[in-house]
């Protein structure tokens, strides 16, 4: 299989009106991308990124084999991923209005169709009020739930939504230590 380079199928994402469409969305990595996250990545179309990517060079490994939207979080502070990369980004896939930012509080659903958020560590999907589809993928490297850790999948096709789908993935052995080692076990509930 060919691989189209990134910034082709971006406009053909934008543009075209009924593709099918797979947007992985992944926050709170870290500094750390596994190769079962790289592995559950292979396909997407679109990777979103909510933030606390805390890695220039993963940030790098992202965009080289993806498309990617992403937010800076609370830990990107001095980091330089480019100027496409800011605390609030929005964009369309056809007539879809995204929205990603790291924090919950700072979405706006009045304004979206799909507003994405990270920060929590927890994976969480829920519609608001005014149809807003709103989630948080949980966390690609520590999460803070007995899930371990998540990413969501989202599939568009003919322009419209479908289930958001949360992807559990193997907690590697290092991993759990690492997390074990910056937050205490008490937030793991």
């Amino acid at each position: 299989m060919v691989r189209l380079n990134p910034q082709i199928r971006t406009a053909a994402l934008m543009s075209s009106p009924n593709p099918t469409l797979r947007v992985d969305i992944i926050s709170d990595t870290h500094g750390y991308l596994s190769d079962e996250l790289l592995a559950e990545l292979t396909g997407a179309d679109l990777v979103v990124h909510a933030g606390d990517i805390c890695s220039s060079s993963d940030f790098e490994t992202l965009t080289k084999k993806y498309r990617v939207k992403a937010c800076l979080g609370n830990n990107d502070w001095g980091r330089d991923y480019g100027p496409e990369v800011k605390k609030i980004v929005r964009f369309k896939i056809g007539e879809l209005r995204f929205m990603v930012t790291h924090y919950y509080e700072s979405l706006d659903p009045l304004t979206c169709d799909v507003g994405i958020c990270g920060h929590t560590h927890r994976p969480m999907i829920e519609r608001h009020r005014s149809g807003a589809l709103l989630i948080n993928p949980g966390s690609a490297s520590m999460p803070r739930t007995d899930l371990g850790p998540t990413i969501v999948r989202l599939m568009i096709e003919e322009g419209q939504l479908g289930e958001p789908e949360i992807i559990q993935l193997k907690e590697e052995e290092e991993q759990g230590s690492r997390w074990e080692r910056w937050i205490s076990p008490v937030f793991r509930r």
